[in-house]
C-alpha cells in the first residue's frame, strides 16, 4: 500500500473515532439530567406523534466539531473549513429547532416570506447556511467562481439532508450511503487530509445511530444541516470540477423536486428503497 494511502487510511480512522467517542459522550452530557423530561424546549413529536428529544443533532455537531479540531492529517485551512461549515450549520439549524414556525415551509416558501418583507426561521437558516458555507469554501477553493460553486453546494447538502430527517435514522443512512463511497474514493486516490475530512461526520453519525433507529432522539435541522455541510465540504475538497459542478447540479435538483414531490412516499413506493428506509426501524404502526 502506498505511503499517502496507509497515512490516510489512519487519518480516516482517527477522524471517525474520534468523532464516534465525542458524539457519544457529547450525547450522554447533553441528555444525563434529562432522561424522563419530554416536555422541554429541545422536544418534538415525531412521526408517530410521540416525544422525542433533538439533543441528537447538538450532540452529533459537538463530536465533529471536536473531531475536525482534533484529528490529525487535516491541514490549517480544511480545520477550520470543517469548524465553519459545521458547527455554523449547526448554529442556525438549531436556532430554526427551537424558534422554527410552520407559518411558510419549504425553500421556496421563506424565500417567498422574505421577499413579503417576513424573516421566517427558516429565512434565518437558509441565509445563515449559505453564509457558512461560502466562508467555508473561501478556505478550500480557487478563485470566487469555485468559491461561490462550493459555497453553493455545501449550503444546498446541509439542507438536503434536512430533506431527508424525517424518519428514524434516514437522514443518517443516506449520509453513511452517499459519504462512505466518497471516503473510499479519496483513500485510493491518497488523499489523506480529504480520508479525515470524510470520515469525521461518518464516524459521528454512526455512534448516533442507534439512539436515532430506536427513536429516542433525533438529528433535527442543527445535526442534518452539519451532517450535511460537512460531506458537501468533503466533496468539494475531492472532487474535481466537472465532479463538483455534476454534485451542484444533483443537489439542486433533488431541492427543487422536494418542493413538489414527497421523498417519503417515494421510498415507501419502492421496494430496495423502504427496504434499506426499514433497517433496523420499529415496524410502521398499522392504518
Amino acid at each position: 500500500m502506498p505511503a499517502s494511502r496507509a497515512r490516510g487510511l489512519l487519518y480516516a480512522i482517527a477522524g471517525a473515532a474520534i468523532g464516534a467517542v465525542a458524539a457519544r459522550a457529547a450525547y450522554t452530557a447533553f441528555t444525563r439530567d434529562r432522561p424522563a423530561d419530554l416536555s422541554g424546549r429541545w422536544t418534538r413529536k415525531n412521526h408517530r406523534g410521540e416525544p422525542i428529544t433533538l439533543l441528537e443533532g447538538p450532540a452529533f455537531a459537538a463530536g465533529a466539531s471536536a473531531a475536525a479540531a482534533l484529528t490529525p492529517g487535516l491541514t490549517p485551512r480544511v480545520r477550520a473549513a470543517a469548524l465553519l461549515a459545521g458547527a455554523g450549520s449547526a448554529t442556525v439549524g438549531a436556532y430554526d429547532d427551537l424558534y422554527g414556525t410552520t407559518s411558510s415551509k419549504g425553500f421556496k416558501g421563506h424565500l417567498s416570506a422574505l421577499a413579503r418583507g417576513e424573516v421566517t426561521s427558516g429565512a434565518v437558516k437558509i441565509l445563515g447556511i449559505g453564509a457558512s458555507g461560502l466562508a467555508a469554501a473561501a478556505l478550500v477553493s480557487e478563485g470566487p467562481l469555485d468559491t461561490l460553486a462550493n459555497g453553493v453546494t455545501i449550503a444546498g447538502t446541509a439542507n438536503l439532508a434536512n430533506l431527508f430527517d424525517l424518519r428514524p435514522g434516514r437522514a443518517i443512512k443516506v449520509g453513511l450511503l452517499t459519504g462512505g463511497p466518497l471516503l473510499a474514493a479519496t483513500l485510493l486516490r491518497g488523499s489523506p487530509a480529504t480520508a479525515a475530512l470524510a470520515a469525521v461526520p461518518l464516524g459521528a453519525a454512526a455512534a448516533l445511530l442507534p439512539e436515532d433507529l430506536g427513536e429516542r432522539a433525533m438529528l433535527g435541522d442543527a445535526g442534518a444541516n452539519a451532517l450535511g455541510a460537512l460531506l458537501g465540504l468533503a466533496a468539494v475538497t475531492q472532487l474535481g470540477r466537472p465532479g463538483r459542478y455534476a454534485l451542484l447540479g444533483t443537489v439542486a435538483a433533488l431541492t427543487a423536486a422536494a418542493e413538489k414531490v414527497s421523498f417519503t412516499k417515494v421510498i415507501a413506493g419502492n421496494r430496495v428503497l423502504n427496504a434499506i428506509d426499514m433497517l433496523g426501524r420499529r415496524p410502521v404502526d398499522p392504518v
